[in-house]
């Protein structure tokens, strides 16, 4: 995008740095490399380590290796390389257009996402079954992360995959958090909540590794806490259900069962005690914390001075931007400033809208840049925001006059949760492909001195 005005050729500049913050953003969270600082093999002994370097569990026997998730293939095959031949089996779902391809005895098997589909759900059996088949001496070890909630189908009984499907989609197009989107999920499954750790019971021990995309990295939220106590309860389900739906778009099915488990005619999820939980070690391998940091690390290296939100961005994403927008106007206007935040926002879609959270996000930002010799890229570290081709944008000071100029209409656009056409129009899609790994969003805002 090579524009002749000093204003562009500014945007351009600070546009290739946004880039730059947001790949290194990416590259920090890679799962290998975060896989390989807590897994390790110590003389013959396997070690896992917590996230302070300290050892937590060994094991010198055979392994079986699961896992779900966006980054569950890179996860995979750096288990696979430290656990050497020790692996015995295992089984590992991945999103839709990875390469299946196994990782010597580990299967790898398409899974529907971010809607549950066929494929997902006879995966998950055969996961379960090899979580099941582990003798007394073999340790499990799981290897979950963003996108695993969706992958890991196992509807509890007297529900279909047909009822997940509708409720979900309707749960997503609702804008539900994502806490409440998995205290639904648990309720209404035999894996989550616990359940592939009751499913582990006869083996040596469950280890977990967790890349987190999670606001908070609540280990109980991530993947929908297969191996973790779930503090949650059928009747907080029920309340997330019809705060976001209405009765009549609750798959019946989902709406009995629901029932039952309030009735105690269902049991809980894993609490916390439970004996299933004695051999299970559960250690979180990276998060949106450390993307983050990478992408301010990046900024002030290239002569920012750089502001890092506290708190994650969350809740509405229009309400998002004017955050970030609004914090921006505080900043020094007599030096280049770079504002980074990182978080997981909802978009309340309206039907025939295209577009997704991070893009939503940018658009909504348009207006209050106008003008302004500033960017503001919002974008998925998966490299996959809504389902676009894109992972997200990068707007700035001249978007809104593009946008003007092929007769878009931003504020008509952003009712419409129909963001996608318009960054396409402008030039303004940031699209990176799938990244292989997932720990949310990050939101760049760079502005040169003026």
């Amino acid at each position: 995008m090579n524009r002749s005005s000093h204003l562009g050729a500014v945007l351009d500049r600070l546009r290739v740095d946004a880039v730059a913050c947001h790949a290194a953003a990416v590259a920090a969270v890679e799962p290998g490399r975060r896989v390989r600082a807590r897994l390790a093999d110590a003389g013959g002994m396997l070690v896992l380590r917590c996230p302070h370097g300290n050892p937590v569990a060994t094991h010198a026997g055979p392994v079986v290796l699961v896992g779900a998730g966006k980054a569950s293939v890179a996860m995979a095959r750096a288990a696979a390389a430290v656990v050497g031949p020790r692996l015995r089996a295992g089984c590992v779902l991945a999103p839709p257009g990875t390469t299946v391809r196994a990782i010597g005895p580990v299967t790898v098997a398409a899974a529907g996402h971010p809607v549950p589909d066929a494929a997902g759900e006879a995966a998950t059996r055969h996961l379960l079954d090899v979580v099941r088949g582990a003798p007394r001496d073999t340790l499990v070890v799981a290897l979950l992360s963003g996108g695993a909630s969706a992958m890991l189908v196992a509807p509890a009984s007297g529900c279909t995959l047909a009822d997940k499907q509708a409720l979900t989609a309707a749960l997503l197009a609702a804008g539900a958090e994502i806490a409440a989107l998995n205290c639904i999920r648990k309720h209404c499954s035999g894996v989550k909540g616990g359940g592939l750790a009751r499913a582990a019971a006869g083996a040596a021990g469950v280890w977990a590794l967790v890349l987190s995309d999670v606001v908070g990295d609540d280990l109980a939220t991530i993947a929908s806490g297969p191996t973790v106590a779930d503090p949650t309860t059928f009747a907080d389900a029920t309340t997330h259900v019809q705060r976001h739906l209405s009765p009549a778009a609750i798959p019946p099915a989902i709406a009995a069962h629901l029932a039952r488990g309030r009735a105690g005619a269902v049991s809980e999820t894993v609490k916390p005690g439970d004996p299933v939980l004695a051999r299970v070690r559960t250690v979180l391998v990276g998060g949106n914390r450390d993307a983050v940091a990478a992408a301010a690390e990046v900024a002030a290296a290239r002569g920012y001075a750089t502001t890092t939100l506290a708190e994650p961005l969350v809740g509405d994403a229009a309400a998002a931007a004017r955050l970030m927008t609004e914090r921006l106007r505080t900043l020094p206007r007599d030096r280049p400033v770079a504002l980074v935040a990182g978080g997981e926002t909802t978009v309340r879609v309206v039907p025939g809208g295209t577009g997704g959270r991070s893009q939503h996000l940018a658009l909504a930002a348009v207006t209050a840049l106008a003008g302004e010799p500033a960017v503001l890229l919002a974008a998925g570290t998966d490299g996959v925001d809504g389902p676009t081709d894109a992972a997200g944008a990068c707007v700035d000071g001249e978007t809104l006059v593009r946008a003007a100029a092929v007769g878009r209409d931003v504020p008509r656009a952003l009712a419409l949760t129909d963001s996608h056409p318009v960054l396409a129009a402008t030039g303004d899609l940031l699209r990176t492909g799938p990244t292989g790994t997932n720990v949310a969003d990050l939101v760049v805002t760079l502005r040169a001195a003026c």
